[in-house]
């Protein structure tokens, strides 16, 4: 053996002695500290405008112009509005999208698929891997940093959730292991769906416990009654990612986002960031985002 390689051999047996001779919550710690303090740049949620782009009354261009004569820093492009789509779109779509954001000077900081690990099927549930795992590809080239996943909508009838949740785990590892390949972090949003409450994100976050495998905070879809805003500080360390929204379901009633209380939330965290904005709803959607725009920007601006 040469000396170089003899070299290079050794100390990888080395490390990879000294990390498995670690407990594995060293290895890696789900919804650990961080270690700066906060620091939030302010996105726009592609599906803000989901009914123009589904029409076709909007182009990705069209909105990517509108993103940076708003003042965002970056977009969140939704999968659900690439031509096509669940098919993956042509490179050349890709970076065509890519190569628009860096000539406006916004950053793509993600994007998102929908999927559903609560089948009992084998065949679907592969299906939805292969579909997560074909996305991871087209959010490296679009060099986003997060790939949304959802964790799916109900258990089968007369299953047992922990059946269901013990299925759902060993996908999203599955899924987790590929993106950590392509350097893309999975964001399991929590949808009011099989993922209801914190207590439910956090066993599920816990159980997968990834590295490539965080949360992407819904402060709209905590609803269950009680206080929402408890729900997200409870899970707040677990965020990769984002949907800010205008209005939220406290104590069972929809009201307009208390931004005051959220940012004391987030800045206590020591979220570091994009937090994109996502408007749902009747009214001018351009209208709505740009006042929301400034709203957040009031709050967490630099």
């Amino acid at each position: 053996m040469k000396r170089r390689t003899f070299l290079k051999s050794a100390a990888g047996t080395v490390v990879g002695a000294a990390l498995a001779s670690l407990p594995a919550s060293r290895l890696y710690a789900v919804g650990s500290p961080r270690p700066l303090s906060g620091r939030t740049k302010i996105a726009l949620n592609a599906f803000s405008f989901n009914e123009l782009l589904t029409a076709g009354e909007m182009t990705m261009d069209d909105m990517l112009e509108y993103a940076a004569e708003t003042g965002f820093e970056g977009v969140d492009l939704t999968g659900y509005y690439f031509p096509g789509y669940p098919a993956v779109p042509t490179d050349d779509y890709i970076y065509h999208v890519k190569r628009k954001a860096f000539d406006l000077g916004i950053e793509i900081c993600g994007t998102g698929v929908r999927n559903d690990f609560t089948s009992a099927d084998p065949a679907a549930r592969e299906s939805a891997k292969k579909h997560i795992k074909e996305w991871v590809h087209v959010a490296s080239k679009l060099s986003g940093q997060t790939l949304r996943i959802f964790a799916g909508n109900s258990r089968p009838e007369g299953e047992a959730r922990r059946e269901t949740l013990e299925r759902m785990i060993e996908d999203i590892r599955e899924c987790a292991d590929y993106a950590g390949q392509y350097g893309v972090v999975l964001a399991l949003q929590n949808h009011d769906d099989f993922l209801k409450t914190a207590d439910e994100v956090e066993e599920i976050l816990q159980a997968v416990n990834h590295e490539q495998v965080g949360l992407m905070l819904d402060i709209g879809s905590y609803r269950t009654v009680g206080d929402s805003f408890a729900e997200i500080k409870q899970t707040v360390k677990y965020a990769v990612t984002w949907q800010v929204k205008e209005e939220m379901t406290v104590d069972g009633k929809i009201v307009k986002t208390d931004l005051d209380k959220l940012k004391a939330i987030i800045d206590e965290s020591g979220f570091r960031g994009y937090l994109p904005i996502e408007t749902l709803g009747a009214g001018d959607p351009k209208q709505k985002i740009a006042y929301m725009f400034q709203e957040v920007k009031k709050r967490f601006g630099r």
